[in-house]
């Protein structure tokens, strides 16, 4: 089957797929990723593999995307608006979901996971961090769905969409350190103050000061820009966005947390964010989604799902119970009202956007190789589940805290 005609297949069925998806009250992404799966070499052998080992450029171009929009979520007014009782909750939700997966895999993945040669230090440490990492993230367009499509309104509400919309950047934060932490471990790096913690926060730093330094040359490119149109500033995103993603690589900085920084840059000092963001949205947003997620269910290794389920219902376990605590403990913290306290976790638990594309920038390190599909196998697992089980919680959640309308739910 010639490349195009791949394409081709992909993204019609990714399209179709996510709309079943949402017919039946089910996030579109869930669908993707859903038509992936189908599409899998492994299961249909429709796609043929060695194109799967070769979408790299697609899932990175992708990631830029992506990132960038998160960082267009951290409008200073917009989080100064919220209040700490959402960057509260948000901290904690987040840090003990991460505490809650990492601690929890390095007491049960040594019973689990037998990998030749594996050890405490190249094997089992690496993979919690990664796993802990990318247990942070809230999928907010699922609640989105949930809150649109039941109207709902009120405290609980609100803080879940704030929550779930800034903690994807606490997440990549946890990312960013986890896989330069992993990287020390696997190659058998020494464990000096340097290697372990300043080299990691150096290139936090570093990774940043790019990203905003591409943001700054964006918004200055646009600042020359008087007669633009739709078109053209869908090419200078792409083409910056490309820019700032492959320097940041080439520097062996963080990617993600440059382009997601270029994002924030953008939402905040350029006179045309609003425009910029929403022309995003309406033309680039829906094909990203359905080309990215539908690739990412392509990668699925059923052996290693076969093999690693029970993994991935501990999974499940240990980042809810996190979830749970944190977004109970943030709220006593803030001293939040009582439904924020008992009923906002229940809108956390989806998990898509963002995780699969970081699981995915890990598996292109080579050095991850030995446990790679077994991070990733385990990630879209949970994201299914998550993605099924999270919206009806959700639900669940604003119905007992009273704010959906009656007769809606």
């Amino acid at each position: 089957m010639n490349s195009i005609l791949i394409v081709g297949v992909i993204v019609f069925s990714g399209f179709i797929c996510g709309e079943i998806a949402k017919k039946i009250k089910l996030p579109k992404i869930t669908g993707y990723i859903i038509a992936g799966v189908l599409l899998n070499p492994d299961l249909s052998g429709i796609i043929p593999a060695n194109f799967i080992a070769h979408t790299d450029l697609v899932t990175n171009l992708c990631l830029c995307f992506i990132t960038f929009s998160i960082g267009g979520t951290l409008l200073y007014p917009r989080i100064k608006k919220l209040g700490r009782g959402i960057l509260s909750i948000t901290l904690c939700e987040a840090e003990f979901a991460f505490l809650a997966v990492t601690l929890g895999f390095l007491a049960v993945a040594p019973f689990f996971i037998h990998i030749p040669g594996a050890s405490w230090f190249a094997t089992f440490i690496p993979i919690s961090l990664l796993l802990g990492s990318l247990a942070s993230p809230t999928d907010p367009s699922a609640i989105l769905a949930v809150t649109q499509e039941y109207k709902a309104r009120g405290k609980v509400c609100s803080t879940m969409m704030g929550v779930a919309a800034f903690d994807d950047v606490t997440g990549i934060i946890n990312f960013s350190l986890a896989i330069i932490i992993a990287r020390v471990f696997v190659t058998g790096g020494s464990f000096s103050i340097y290697s372990s913690l300043l080299q990691p926060l150096l290139i936090v730093v570093a990774s940043i000061i790019l990203g905003i330094a591409f943001g700054l040359i964006f918004n200055w490119v646009t600042s020359f820009i008087k007669k633009e149109t739709e078109g053209v500033f869908i090419v200078l995103i792409l083409g910056i966005l490309a820019f700032c993603f492959g320097i940041a690589r080439y520097l062996h900085f963080d990617e993600l947390l440059s382009t997601m920084t270029m994002g924030a840059v953008v939402v905040n000092y350029n006179a045309k964010s609003n425009r910029i963001f929403k022309i995003l949205e309406r033309y680039t947003d829906e094909l990203i989604f359905v080309v990215f997620f539908t690739i990412s269910g392509m990668y699925l290794n059923f052996s290693v799902l076969a093999s690693y389920f029970g993994l991935v219902l501990l999974f499940v376990v240990f980042r809810d119970v996190g979830k749970i605590l944190g977004a109970w403990t943030g709220a006593v913290i803030a001293k939040s009202p009582s439904a924020v306290k008992k009923y906002t976790a229940g809108g956390l638990i989806p998990q898509g956007g963002i995780v699969i594309g970081l699981a995915l920038l890990m598996k292109q390190n080579d050095i991850f190789n030995a446990f790679s599909d077994i991070v990733i196998s385990i990630i879209i697992g949970a994201t299914v589940i998550h993605e099924f089980i999270g919206p009806i919680l959700a639900k669940i959640a604003l119905l007992k805290a009273g704010e959906i309308k009656e007769g809606i739910g």
